[in-house]
């Protein structure tokens, strides 16, 4: 197995983290008797020489040792190999394995760097692939399983490799290897779409009775992605009903999917794990190929979610956050039937669900009665410590005041009177909207008797901050001046602090400002003759619409390598036609490297000048980089009003548009996905609305 390997000169080859001279133990600990060994080996392979999928010198010097590895029926764990072995030959590729379809342009085109080592692995691990071919009928079955993807991936010969595949599908009696079966036709089928038609029949056949309903799912999930004209008519209900006939197989014997109650983040992750990992792959792929059919897809949720099987409902709230991530349409049925799993005993499942409804926001108002019961009945809930870390605001009670729920209220008030206050309740406040006024005096208490001097100054004033900011509570710049004056220098994060409080006053705007302009003009002058002169200039303005007193310190802010030319532009562009004597040094930054200056550049001429020559091109190529971007041209666009029109083409196909924005690229998957695509969505529409000029 590993002939030659001392002749390899390790040292001079590289992984990710340096020298390669490590490696020869990771693949001589691939061999280990010892099962320890041999998983801290396939660890360090994925963590080094194979590190997120990059390929290096040395993971092409790996690959012959590999395939020797793979070979010996003396070496255990051999399938986590074969895994390994089509990563690394299929890196680059969308689908996870190389195709012989133009490889050598490929080689051409990826000559130098990276790409070049890409496609050299994936020749590597092709010029082994007859290997495969032994191993798709090895006496281990995690080996067999591993196999088929591989011979897909690496064996030229088509016909050869559907053979094999039929072969193994006839004589195979292992459900799960029968799976991964199926799996790699509905691979052949994409990757080979001129051989496909036998593939496809025998993905049928699979599909049917009287195959096993774990086996029937993962080939309708394979012929949904791929052949849409093979299914079923009645799709949703057949796969409803074997997902529910493959759980109750399953159900025998086990004794739930709790597990003991641990205050810890890792036990928590652990919890909220699907326990049915096979099960929640099967319905993945399901949904995946059914895409934007998203009335099917709701009716295969309604199914999951509606499932006697406890595990089924847990995996299905999971894919439902998902779908919520993703799409725009009418979620309110599977919201709340989520809600209605806040009722069961079952703690993985609360929880999950919980989970999910934290991040919908408004989205969530179906579930509110179920949120509200639960916030009632448990108290203990609304508090959640940590055996590390501050306390945070329950899950339940979280997700009922992001819902702008009122009956968060008084629980909130309870909390806030309570001798604990997590720090990020304040951040929920703002979603209530009105119907929280009756929390202004405890947060302006709260925010009052902050230590400034604290070194979780940072967590403990900035929530408190935004939600005075929310409520409009002028009565509250007080409090908000204390923190802004009394920040010590050095304290931790206390840029952060200083300008959450700017934002503060801000959003207080004239009215709270205005009571206690003696107080509040001189702090923002002072300001604005430090680094925060950017950040300070706007509110200033709004208080005292002297264009003489900001206008210098925010030209001189948009020189070369000032670090705040982003809040700068922002700032002229509330100045509108006073800031003209900027317009020359906004230009000159509006073809900036950096994105955001530019969009906010461009911001501030369109605004400040109307010259949409200059600011369109640069916003609609902007809007299209970085989908991040559409909410500060929107705010833009509606500052403009009607002279926004060489624009709002953009504006009306986000409205209409399907899919969430962040979604777009690879875009995020973060908490505020779903709440930062409604504030686009809302901010699109009133952009729209206030066109009421020609376009």
């Amino acid at each position: 197995m590993f002939t030659g390997i001392d002749e390899v000169d390790w040292a001079s080859l590289r992984h990710a983290y340096g020298s390669a001279e490590d490696v020869p133990a990771l693949l001589r600990g691939l061999a280990s008797a010892d099962r320890g060994e041999r998983e801290t080996a396939l660890d360090g392979m994925y963590g080094a020489v194979h590190h997120q999928g990059d390929v290096y010198d040395s993971t092409l010097a790996c690959v012959p040792f590999l395939l020797a590895l793979v070979a010996s029926a003396e070496v255990a764990d051999r399938a986590g190999i074969v895994e390994l072995l089509v990563s690394i030959g299929g890196e680059g590729r969308e689908d996870g394995v190389p195709g012989p379809e133009g490889f050598q342009d490929g080689l051409s085109a990826r000559a130098a760097g990276d790409g070049d080592l890409c496609a050299r692995a994936a020749v590597g691990v092709r010029a082994g692939a007859e290997v495969f071919v032994r191993l798709a009928g090895d006496a281990d079955p995690s080996v067999r399983r591993a196999a088929p993807a591989a011979l897909v991936g690496f064996l030229d010969e088509p016909a050869r490799v559907l053979g094999l595949l039929r072969e193994r599908c006839a004589l195979e009696r292992d459900d799960r290897v029968l799976q991964a079966l199926a799996e790699s036709l509905g691979l052949f089928v994409r990757r080979r779409p001129g051989h496909a038609a036998e593939a496809l029949e025998l993905l049928t056949t699979l599909s049917a009775e009287p195959y096993a309903p774990g086996l029937r799912l993962a080939a309708l999930g394979q012929l949904v992605a791929c052949a849409p004209d093979h299914l079923p008519t009645d799709l949703v209900p057949v796969a409803v009903g074997l997902l529910r006939e493959r759980s109750a197989r399953r159900s025998a014997g086990r004794h739930g999917v709790g597990c003991p109650h641990s205050d810890t983040l890792a036990n928590r992750l652990r919890r909220l794990r699907p326990s049915d990992e096979e099960g929640s792959q099967l319905l993945r792929t399901l949904h995946r190929g059914l895409g934007d059919r998203l009335d099917l897809r709701k009716a295969l949720l309604r199914g999951q979610l509606t499932s006697p099987d406890v595990v089924d409902r847990c995996n299905a709230v999971w894919m439902a956050a998902g779908l919520f991530r993703e799409w725009r349409a009418d979620w309110a049925e599977p919201v709340s039937l989520i809600g209605a799993q806040l009722g069961v005993e079952e703690g993985r499942l609360r929880e999950a669900a919980v989970s999910v409804l934290e991040d919908l926001y408004t989205l969530a108002a179906p579930a509110a009665d179920d949120l509200a019961a639960l916030v009632a009945s448990r108290p203990d809930l609304w508090v959640r410590r940590w055996e590390r870390g501050a306390p945070t605001l329950g899950g339940p009670l979280k997700a009922l005041a992001r819902s702008g729920d009122r009956r968060a209220v008084p629980v909130l008030s309870e909390v806030l009177d309570g001798p604990v206050v997590p720090d990020d309740l304040g951040y929920v406040i703002g979603r209530l909207g009105r119907s929280a006024a009756p929390l202004a005096p405890a947060l302006r208490r709260r925010l009052g008797e902050t230590p400034l001097d604290s070194p979780g100054v940072f967590e403990r004033a900035v929530p408190l901050l935004s939600a005075v900011a929310a409520l409009g509570d002028a009565e509250a710049v007080p409090e908000v001046l204390r923190v802004l004056c009394g920040v010590p220098a050095g304290a931790r994060l206390r840029d952060a602090v200083v300008e959450s409080a700017v934002r503060a006053l801000d959003a207080l705007g004239k009215q709270g400002a205005g009571a206690h302009a003696p107080e509040v003009i001189p702090v923002l002058r002072q300001l604005l003759g430090t680094e925060y002169a950017a950040v300070v200039a706007g509110p200033l303005w709004s208080v005292e619409e002297d264009a003489s007193a900001v206008l210098p310190v925010l030209t001189a802010e948009l020189a070369e390598g000032r670090p705040r030319r982003r809040a700068a532009a922002g700032a002229l562009a509330r100045l509108g036609p006073a800031a003209a004597p900027a317009l020359a040094e906004l230009r000159r930054t509006a073809r900036a490297e950096d994105l955001w200056e530019r969009v906010a550049a461009a911001c501030a001429v369109w605004r400040i000048s109307g010259d949409a020559d200059l600011s369109a091109p640069v916003l609609r190529a902007a809007w299209t980089q970085n989908p991040y971007t559409r909410r500060t041209i929107t705010s833009c666009l509606a500052a403009l009003g009607p002279a926004g029109a060489p624009l709002h083409d953009l504006v009306r196909a986000e409205v209409t548009a399907r899919r969430r924005h962040l979604a777009l690229q690879g875009g995020s998957r973060g908490s505020q996905d779903v709440l930062d695509d409604q504030r686009l969505v809302q901010a699109c529409r009133e952009v729209l609305a206030g066109a009421s000029g020609p376009e």
